[in-house]
């Protein structure tokens, strides 16, 4: 059987990356291919064992690798030129157009989704008005752009054989989407690595790379008016100055941690905040792992991964004095870190490993059975 693994693109090390890292660990046997492909060393090592994917003509164009969305219109065509002809099995990773590649009759196309393409359908306006681009004749042919994909988008699903969803929000969002059904699996969390640490300090922490969507400037303003509280805030972004500049003396930036840092913070933290809509979000797990409760928007995936009132808290709405209520709420609260923990461990990577080879090794021999009954 010869294998393909495509994927959106490789650029950093973050929560679909594990994922490719896992059905890495599966089969090790795969062609790897995406839109582009800017990892470090250490990441290709651990993301790839340590192979190149084979990248599209936009991985040769000017200031890509600063940002290479601004090449969206690109992105479709770009996806279809790959040739995986030759092989049998075709997994993608995909929350944008990796599922999009063309496909024969012959092969078995299974896709991982991590989100229906977000800035073609349920983010379209917040992504717009984010880039500046509600009005006018850049808004127009960004508008324009949108609906071209969104098309091709809802054209190419059907070169899917099957979609696995990465929590029951997405899994919903599929059939919404594409009118498919999908299985759900959830993303694989590394709970060995995330180990229990019962002993907590006097400070909260939120972690995220500082973008708009994760809300992390309602986090800070929250605390802001929480002045007795530590916040810890790791990570880096495009929104990292002017949180620095509207942020009080009670909260401390840390930039960007490696794992092991990043590790010691949760496992000490009083309480992790976490106010994203995510489609899945593996940092809660992560610090529910360290026996962290967590502070989270009851919306999205973590509806799925927090238990109410066991393994953390919600409140139900993105913004400051939610937030604010939230994190006074929590304080009142007690938590058992090793029940906490218990909870996570049922996210483990050891658990998505044998539920994707199990799935994926199923529908192959449906298939392959199919084939030779035509």
């Amino acid at each position: 059987m010869k294998k393909a693994l495509i994927s959106d693109w490789y650029y950093v090390n973050g929560g679909a990356e594990k994922v490719i890292h896992s059905i890495n660990s599966i089969w090790n046997d795969f062609d790897h291919f995406a839109l582009i492909d800017f990892l470090n060393d250490e990441d290709r090592k651990f993301i790839l064992n340590g192979k190149k994917a084979k990248t599209s003509f936009i991985q040769k164009l000017p200031t890509v690798k600063k940002n290479h969305r601004k090449f969206l219109q690109l992105f479709p065509i770009a996806i279809e030129q790959f040739d995986l002809s030759d092989y049998d099995l075709i997994i993608s990773s995909s929350s944008a157009v990796a599922k999009g590649i063309k496909v024969e009759e012959n092969q078995l196309h299974i896709c991982y989704c991590h989100s229906p393409m977000r800035y073609a359908w349920d983010l379209r306006e917040q992504y717009l008005k984010d880039a500046g681009l509600t009005k006018g004749l850049k808004g127009l042919y960004a508008k324009s752009v949108l609906d071209k994909i969104q098309k091709w988008d809802l054209s190419n699903s059907e070169n899917v054989d099957y979609f696995i969803a990465n929590s029951k929000h997405i899994a919903q969002r599929i059939k919404k989407t594409y009118n498919k059904e999908s299985v759900v699996i959830y993303p694989p969390v590394d709970v060995d690595f995330f180990s229990l640490e019962e002993t907590k300090e006097d400070y909260y922490l939120t972690a995220s790379r500082l973008v708009p969507y994760k809300k992390t400037q309602l986090i800070v303003e929250a605390f802001n008016e929480l002045p007795h509280l530590k916040l810890i805030v790791a990570g880096e972004g495009p929104e990292l100055e002017k949180l620095q500049k509207v942020a009080k003396s009670n909260i401390e930036f840390v930039g960007f941690v490696e794992n092991k840092k990043l590790r010691s913070l949760m496992q000490k933290a009083k309480g992790f905040v976490f106010a994203a809509e995510e489609d899945f979000g593996i940092i809660p797990v992560e610090a529910q792992a360290c026996g962290t409760p967590v502070i989270a928007l009851s919306k999205g995936g973590t509806l799925e991964t927090v238990v109410d009132n066991e393994t953390g808290i919600f409140f139900d709405e993105q913004s400051v004095q939610k937030i604010k209520e939230a994190v006074i709420h929590f304080g009142t609260k007690k938590f058992d870190s090793k029940a906490i923990r218990k909870h996570a461990v049922l996210f483990s990577k050891k658990r998505f490993e044998k539920e994707i080879k199990e799935f994926v090794e199923e529908k192959y021999k449906e298939h392959q059975g199919f084939l030779e009954t035509r």
